[in-house]
């Protein structure tokens, strides 16, 4: 999705590009932006990606700017209608963005060249959902308008070091997880990192209503195959077992201010034992965790969010359309999709005997696990647009205790079905 709101650091800015000759429409220049952090799995490949485009177009310079997560997430729309339209970018995936600029008309197109460089290959049914929009935006036909090359999951990401200081099991059921909470909780911990003012905080609720859900639910609510009832026993076990855990400690109250990157740094800093977000971090805590770690799947759940990951878009009004598509064919060569599976990514066509950094080993085995059991439901921001900012401040509500779980699920349901299409 989720994607991580972390702007790309100004060092791998100046160290990946070239400088000036910003010729747009001669063929000289590609203007990229992305937001993954220097040493997240893609930032790192992405970085050696550029170095390759670089070799093979001689003469290219490459502009990459600075962007963050929320930053494009807000003004994508209002950017692409004017002439500061990168050549290509990172965007993420679903109904409410990526679905939205393609109805907007905002898109290009990307189907004949993903017929003429075979980009469809490697992707599973499950990672190809989210490149393909129809007419009216609806990620899972139609067109392609975006094209993953990695893919991202949920899961908890555990502290070690502090799972043995305080003599707690690492949980494999949905009750074990529930005692190993409680358990750091008696002994004065909070045992989840959190964070209400961006997404983590709503992934939780999601995650806790896939746990009693199934596909035809997901299949409801992300691609409009049913009417979502937000009022039933999924949706109403996701909100009330989090306000409870709120209420109980094992989340603090003062998260619902927190940012993804205040959740995602306490982690790494060793003041919380788990952390339940998305692979998207991996690389990091791998680069900067002092303390131990490990993950493990959310217990209790055949399913969890996950999806391909962020696409390649290419604006329609992009400049430099043929230069886009080819660092996107450079993204999907063995050689960058190995860097990205060493480094904690999640590849769609690397070489799995190439792969040789056991966590990332056991990051891809559980991810196949649930592609391979139709277990990826994607994200609770999705469906409609504007809905990740609603899901945001009514999740800050249930944090602070300002709304109950039933005005929390009335207020989702109102906007919901105020974005979904008609008939």
């Amino acid at each position: 999705m989720a994607t991580i709101a972390a702007a790309l650091a100004t060092s791998l800015l100046i160290a990946g590009c070239g400088d000036g000759g910003d010729e747009a429409g001669d063929g000289k220049s590609l203007k990229l932006w992305h937001y993954e952090a220097p040493n997240s799995a893609m930032g790192i490949a992405w970085k050696q990606a550029i170095e390759e485009f670089k070799k093979s177009h001689p003469g290219v310079t490459v502009k990459v700017e600075e962007k963050g997560f929320e930053q494009i997430q807000k003004t994508a729309s209002m950017v692409l209608n004017s002439g500061d339209a990168p050549d290509l970018m990172e965007y993420n995936k679903g109904n409410a963005t990526t679905g939205l600029l393609s109805k907007q008309g905002l898109l290009t197109d990307l189907t004949p060249e993903v017929t003429k460089r075979g980009w469809d290959k490697p992707l599973s049914p499950g990672v190809r959902t989210t490149s393909r929009y129809d007419a009216q935006g609806v990620m899972g036909s139609g067109n392609w308008y975006g094209i993953p090359n990695y893919a991202e999951y949920t899961m908890v990401f555990y502290n070690k070091t502090l799972f043995t200081k305080h003599h707690v099991k690492v949980p494999t059921t949905s009750a074990e997880f529930t005692a190993a909470l409680k358990a750091f909780k008696d002994k004065g911990v909070t045992p989840l990192a959190g964070a209400g003012a961006e997404y983590p905080a709503q992934q939780y609720v999601y995650q806790l209503a896939l746990s009693k859900a199934d596909r035809s639910w997901v299949d409801a609510y992300e691609q409009y195959q049913g009417k979502p009832d937000f009022h039933d026993t999924a949706w109403t076990y996701g909100a009330t077992t989090f306000a409870d855990w709120v209420k109980k400690g094992y989340l603090a109250k003062s998260s619902s201010g927190a940012k993804a990157e205040d959740a995602g740094a306490a982690f790494i800093a060793g003041k919380y034992p788990m952390f339940f977000s998305g692979s998207w971090w991996f690389g990091r805590f791998k680069s900067e965790m002092k303390d131990e770690w490990g993950t493990f799947p959310f217990p209790g759940s055949k399913l969890t969010l996950g999806s391909g990951g962020n696409l390649w878009v290419v604006p329609k009004g992009a400049k430099n359309k043929e230069l886009a598509y080819d660092f996107i064919d450079i993204t999907m060569k063995k050689g960058i999709q190995n860097t990205l599976g060493n480094n904690g990514g999640v590849p769609v066509a690397a070489d799995p005997s190439a792969i040789t950094d056991p966590k990332s080993k056991a990051l891809i085995k559980d991810f196949t696990s649930y592609a391979d059991g139709d277990g990826l439901a994607f994200y609770p921001d999705w469906p409609v647009p504007g809905f990740y900012d609603v899901l945001v401040s009514e999740t800050q509500k249930l944090i602070t205790g300002s709304a109950g779980p039933d005005a929390y699920l009335d207020a989702l349901k109102k906007a919901y079905d105020a974005g979904a299409p008609k008939g």
